[in-house]
């Protein structure tokens, strides 16, 4: 089980991300010590992001029609950039993908 830090996913999407990853525990606290983030690109600023966690592994979701969007967090360093839809189809296993990574780069 992970801790995952939600970086400004509105309340509805919280609770999809919640049933999709029940193993994992889901905070938007700012005390909170993660392993992984996620953030929303069309809400925060990729690249705040990616200094504010510093060796954790930020995936990245928005609106397909945000192909800027998709590309500034991309080039911000995000591990994963992936639309909205494609998170919501995919999220047990790109977030297991990710999580696994840590071992591997530790």
């Amino acid at each position: 089980m992970a801790t995952i830090k939600l970086e400004g996913v509105d309340l509805f999407f919280r609770g999809r991300l919640e049933g999709l990853l029940r193993e994992h525990t889901l905070t938007a606290r700012a005390d909170t010590v993660a392993d992984l983030v996620i953030a929303d690109i069309s809400t925060v600023d990729a690249a705040a992001v990616v200094a504010a966690y510093p060796g954790l592994p930020v995936l990245g979701y928005g609106n397909h029609t945000d192909t800027e969007g998709l590309r500034r967090a991309h080039r911000a360093g995000f591990a994963q950039v992936i639309v909205k839809s494609a998170l919501v189809e995919r999220a047990p296993t790109l977030v297991a993908r990710l999580l696994g990574s840590l071992e591997y780069n530790s």
